[in-house]
């Protein structure tokens, strides 16, 4: 789906929510519904149930959470705005992986 600037923070001994998180980015609000929809079939097809979906209407930001992973679907400008990278990596810029 193309989804742009993924990253995979590890949770581990931060949080009891979930072991890892997905942040990536779609382009516009369709973008990042499809992305957020594929991830979904995909999560089904490797046998994850009870995945909740929230933001799926308004295309923003999509959360799917499916138990041991969290998948943040990001527009850009709202990725940048909660920056989620720097408040659960640590670092000051987690957004550019090395």
């Amino acid at each position: 789906m193309k989804a742009e600037d993924t990253v995979s923070i590890d949770l581990a001994g931060k949080t009891s929510i979930a072991d890892y998180m997905v942040v990536t980015s779609g382009r516009s609000d369709r973008h990042v519904i499809s992305v957020a929809d594929r991830v979904v079939k995909d999560l089904e097809k490797a046998g994850v149930k009870r995945i909740r979906v929230e933001g799926a209407k308004q295309g923003d930001w999509v959360l799917i959470d499916a138990g041991d992973i969290i998948v943040h679907v990001f527009k850009p400008e709202a990725r940048e705005f909660y920056n989620l990278e720097k408040m659960w990596s640590g670092t000051p810029d987690a957004r550019r992986p090395s």
